[in-house]
Order: structure tokens, then C-alpha cells, then sequence
């Protein structure tokens, strides 16, 4: 081993370090609950109301006394009529009210008898009858006051990021504003002369070596999915000065700058350079695979991250990396993803010296199959798979053996 060559840095250790070096978490600001869908909450939401406020009927049907129905065929006199939102008076004995999903069950009543289970027999006068056709328990199709939320709960807590059904709730407990980190800012680029935008030059065009920028499309959805504000700088030519110029501008109106490509140590490599002409970076040598090579560091206030030019690498490196960054700069408490136990349906005997992401998918016999060419270049086993394998460096496996499998799913919401 290279004596002057670091060691390769465990990727838990490296996730501690961005962890520690994204708080304290940003500033805060208030929206409307129809828009903080994916916001993370900068303050507990405490239910200042019982919900629901009373007991209720969770079916169309008949409130009931249960003693007046011991026996299936009792017959009852529909004493009135209670849809959502009216409240019934008392039951008297022998009686029935006709109600509705979410009405307030009336006092005396202790049941509910779905209309499904009665048989309504009109009469000349009033409501009509009802014959009970079975025998209700005690509570049948009631929903308790208070099982869903009592005054003074804490519904949704601090850094929780709010989902469709966080909105839900905070709506039901009747806020329609919550307090939410702000979005974070972040400047995108993409560095290397041989990157070419879709659009601008035909396949059939492209000079030999030129490739098209995939990695601008997906960074860009991967942050916008985050609740990033993205400042997409496109290409940066491969110069020293147009570098730092990029990053200069980038650093003084963004919390957090992502670079992909020219985080080598090529010659025509020129991240690691501008970003020490403007501040301080550390390069990484990841014990990972794929996505090695990644770098850290800031430009006054803001952040920046390296990563690898490959896309699987790049791809990746954001999804374990970059993503709880960005989560812990919105001030979320929950950012890491645990993978979960499944079956390999292949055997992998070749296994690396660095902790391996092997591209896979779930198949129909409830295991998992990998991906023919675990390439880092090869962008089509991240469309192909439904996640990824964490394979311990060093430990091989056979076809039958329980892995740890991440689906992208988990880390792409």
C-alpha cells in the first residue's frame, strides 16, 4: 500500500461528518398547509381539540339501545333522524334514530346497526319502523371520542417531513399554516468539456469523446423532490478561473453548491483548485463502490459536495450521501434508510475489498435478481432495479442468502 495514500474512509464515517458539519438547521418560515407537502416541521403541531369531538356512527344505519335488541327480528319505532352534522335528542327506550356516517350518536344509545342488518317498515305517521334482523353488542360501529386524537397531543412532531397524510391531520386538528425550514438553495454545475446538452447537437453530430450531461436531469429531479430551490449553473468549462468564477457567485447566494466530475486529481480536474482559492474542501476516498471519489468542503457559508463524474456513482453518492445532507439542513430527525431483510436469488462470489451497492429487483418468487453489468457508468441498471443490495466488503454470498436491500423507493420519496 501507498504509505502517503490515506486509508479508504468507511461511508458511515463519512455520513457522520456531513451530518455534523449540515447543523444547525436553516431558518424557518411559515406556509399554508395545502403547500408544505415534503416541508420539514420546525415546531411540534399540538391538537388544541378532541377528534372526534364526540362519539359517532362509522356506518349508515340505526342507533340503537342494545337491550332493546336481544333477540334478531326486534322491532322499533324510528323516533327521529340525525345525518352528519345535526345532533340527535336522548334515545327512549324502544326506539330507534335513523343516522348517517359521522353523526353524533344521541345519548341513551350504545349501538349502531348497519342498514345492511334492518329491515325499514313504513308507516302512516312519522319515521316508521325498523326491524333489528340481529343482535348488536354493546358499541357496535361506534367510533369513541378522542380515539383518533385527544387536546393536547402531539400529532406531528418537530423535524417530522410532512407527507399527504401529515396534512390531513394538522388540517383535522384545525390548522390550515405550519412552520417549516425554509427550502434549501442549492447551485448545481457539471464540469468537463466533453459534456454535451441534450437538444443542442444531434446524435448523429456528437464530436468522438463528447457525451450528453445525464447527470444534470437527475440531480436536478433528485433535489427538486427534496424541496430544493435548484440554481442549475449547466456546464462549467474545464479552466481554473471560469471555476472559480462558477463558485464564487454560486457560494454567495446558496446554502449548499453540488459539483459532478473534476473531483480527481487530473490535470484538467479543477474543483479541488477553485474551491481552495475560495475556501476549504476535503477530498474523500470513499470505502464504497460504486462512487469512491467525493469531496467536501465550504465557501464562506455555504456547503459544497463533490461528486463523481459516473453517473451510477454520482446517482448514488446524492441518494446516500447528499439526500440526509439535505435533510439535516432542513432540520428533518429521521434520515437514514433501513434496508430490509430479502432473499438473493443469484450468487455473488466476487465480493469487493469496498462496501458494495449491488443494482437489483424484487422478482416474482420473492426474491432478488441483480443486474447483468454493475458498471458505474451503466445508467440503465438504476432505471432497471428497484433498489439496491448494501453487500458488506469482503463477504460474498450465495443464491438463498438473506441480504440488505434498499428500495429506491425509500430513498427517492
Amino acid at each position: 500500500m501507498n504509505a502517503s495514500r490515506p486509508p479508504l474512509m468507511p461511508l458511515d464515517d463519512a455520513l457522520a461528518r456531513l451530518i455534523a458539519a449540515a447543523q444547525p438547521a436553516l431558518s424557518t418560515e411559515w406556509v399554508s398547509t395545502f403547500d408544505a407537502d415534503g416541508r420539514v416541521l420546525s415546531r411540534d403541531v399540538v391538537s388544541g381539540l378532541t377528534v372526534p369531538p364526540r362519539d359517532n356512527s362509522s356506518m349508515d344505519g340505526y342507533a340503537v339501545r342494545a337491550a332493546d335488541c336481544r333477540e334478531p327480528g326486534a322491532m322499533l319505532q324510528v323516533a327521529q333522524r340525525i345525518p352528519a352534522g345535526s345532533v340527535g335528542t336522548p334515545l327512549a327506550q324502544g326506539t330507534a334514530a335513523r343516522i348517517f356516517t359521522g353523526a353524533q350518536i344521541p345519548d341513551g344509545a350504545d349501538a349502531v346497526v348497519m342498514q345492511e342488518d334492518t329491515a325499514a317498515l313504513p308507516d302512516a305517521e312519522g319515521l316508521g319502523r325498523v326491524r333489528i334482523e340481529i343482535v348488536p353488542p354493546a358499541g357496535q360501529w361506534i367510533r369513541r371520542a378522542g380515539e383518533d386524537v385527544a387536546a393536547g397531543d402531539v400529532v406531528l412532531r418537530r423535524g417530522d417531513r410532512l407527507t399527504p397524510a401529515g396534512l390531513g391531520l394538522a388540517a383535522s386538528v384545525g390548522l390550515d399554516r405550519l412552520e417549516v425550514s425554509r427550502r434549501p438553495r442549492v447551485a448545481l454545475l457539471s464540469t468537463g468539456d466533453e459534456l454535451v446538452m441534450p437538444g443542442e447537437v444531434a446524435p448523429e453530430a456528437m464530436k468522438p469523446g463528447s457525451i450528453y450531461n445525464s447527470n444534470r436531469f437527475f440531480m436536478r429531479a433528485l433535489l427538486h423532490r427534496l424541496g430544493c430551490e435548484v440554481d442549475d449553473l449547466g456546464i462549467v468549462p474545464d479552466r481554473r478561473d471560469a471555476t472559480i468564477d462558477a463558485l464564487r457567485g454560486a457560494a454567495s447566494r446558496s446554502d449548499l453548491i453540488i459539483t459532478t466530475g473534476g473531483v480527481s486529481v487530473g490535470e484538467e480536474d479543477h474543483i479541488k483548485a477553485a474551491v481552495l482559492a475560495l475556501g476549504q474542501l476535503d477530498l474523500w476516498s470513499l470505502s464504497m463502490k460504486p462512487g469512491k471519489p467525493f469531496a467536501y468542503g465550504r465557501i464562506g457559508d455555504a456547503h459544497v459536495t463533490g461528486l463523481p463524474g459516473n453517473p451510477v456513482s454520482s446517482f448514488l453518492t446524492f441518494l446516500l450521501l447528499v439526500r440526509p445532507f439535505v435533510l439535516t439542513l432542513q432540520g428533518a430527525n429521521r434520515v437514514n434508510v433501513e434496508p430490509i431483510a430479502m432473499r438473493a436469488d443469484f450468487d455473488w462470489p466476487r465480493a469487493d475489498r469496498r462496501r458494495e451497492f449491488l443494482r437489483a429487483r424484487r422478482n416474482a418468487n420473492g426474491g432478488l435478481d441483480a443486474f447483468a453489468n454493475q458498471s458505474s457508468g451503466v445508467l440503465t441498471s438504476m432505471v432497471w432495479g428497484d433498489g439496491v443490495i448494501d453487500t458488506p466488503a469482503g463477504e460474498p454470498f450465495k443464491a438463498g442468502d438473506m441480504v440488505r436491500f434498499i428500495p429506491f423507493a425509500s430513498l427517492l420519496g
